[in-house]
């Protein structure tokens, strides 16, 4: 009898485990690493869903739609954050997100009406250089100039894919005059943002496309002030990252829960100093110190989602015919 009590006794144990939900999230790499802010939500959001929160890091954003798009409905993911508005319109297309519900005061630098997709930060991409050193104040002169860069390719990175569509927001017929400009430029082009980012702090570059909030983590994390983000004549193109829910999902429900929990300041507050953007809704305690030294655009650049892909086409084939020369 005291075995049978025993194993009933494992046998609970195991039931009440198994009970426990598990929702799964597909994001970009460095969302999910020691210093992203994927340990922080984890914990935050499992200690009001009663459920096990499953983050799988898929490569960097752009890499994210090639992914659930191959798996269709098949897919292990209920959630997929880290998309942009360079991306929704194809992942519209898919037929592989569902509707939300989600209701927010948005602090964005433009007016947010989406039924897919959800915001949960944003920011403005930069060349981030050190601090002292002579920067070029446009494509055209960086492109004449001596500087060296590292980016991103934007088959498999939202940065790298940003930086396409910010020349040919900003030059229109004459993007692929500037990117010939740019290919001696070019170092190397990198799978994703942190393999880019790591080489230039190896010094392996002198000017790294990233973010104007980037040198905030130098500041605050480091207390390193070496770091600036050049600001660009011609403006700078605005990303704003989002997340979904798949149509497939067996945790709808679940899945509708973590993208409400993704506007409130549980979550908002971890963005600034851990994904090093701007939270899609400021938390009540505003920002950290050392934002306000970040660089302030003068003009935002931004392709309407419904015309991302289209542009997207003609940008990269100008990109890739550029850089083969």
């Amino acid at each position: 009898m005291k075995y049978l009590a025993i194993a009933a006794g494992v046998f609970c144990a195991t039931g009440a485990i198994a009970d426990v939900p598990e929702l799964t999230v597909y994001t970009y790499d460095s969302f999910v690493s020691d210093w992203g802010p994927g340990p922080a939500v984890e914990t935050a959001f499992e200690e009001i869903c009663g459920c096990d929160l499953k983050f799988v890091g898929v490569g960097d954003g752009a890499a994210l739609l090639a992914r659930v798009k191959l798996e269709g409905a098949r897919s292990a993911a209920d959630v997929v954050l880290g998309l942009d508005t360079n991306l929704t319109q194809a992942a519209r297309d898919s037929g592989l997100f569902a509707p939300h519900g989600v209701e927010a005061g948005y602090d964005l630098p433009l007016v947010w009406s989406d039924d897919l997709f959800v915001p949960y930060d944003w920011g403005y991409f930069a060349f981030v250089h050190e601090v002292g050193e002579d920067v070029p104040g446009d494509f055209r002169a960086l492109g004449e100039s001596d500087r060296k860069i590292i980016i991103q390719d934007p088959r498999s990175s939202t940065p790298g894919l940003g930086l396409l569509m910010w020349v040919k927001a900003a030059y229109g017929a004459e993007a692929g005059e500037i990117w010939a400009g740019l290919a001696d430029n070019i170092v190397t082009v990198t799978k994703g943002w942190s393999e880019a980012y790591g080489l230039f702090l190896e010094g392996e570059a002198d000017m790294v496309l990233s973010y104007t909030t980037s040198p905030a983590y130098h500041l605050i994390a480091e207390e390193d002030a070496s770091k600036a983000a050049a600001p660009f004549a011609e403006g700078h193109y605005l990303q704003i990252e989002l997340a979904g829910k798949l149509a497939a999902s067996d945790q709808p429900d679940l899945a509708d829960r973590f993208l409400e929990f993704m506007v409130s300041d549980a979550f908002q507050s971890v963005i600034p100093t851990t994904n090093w953007m701007y939270p899609a809704v400021v938390p009540e305690s505003g920002l950290p110190a050392g934002f306000e030294t970040l660089i302030a655009p003068d003009k935002a650049l931004l392709v309407p989602s419904e015309e991302a892909a289209m542009v997207r086409d003609e940008a990269l084939a100008e990109w890739l015919g550029a850089l083969s020369r």
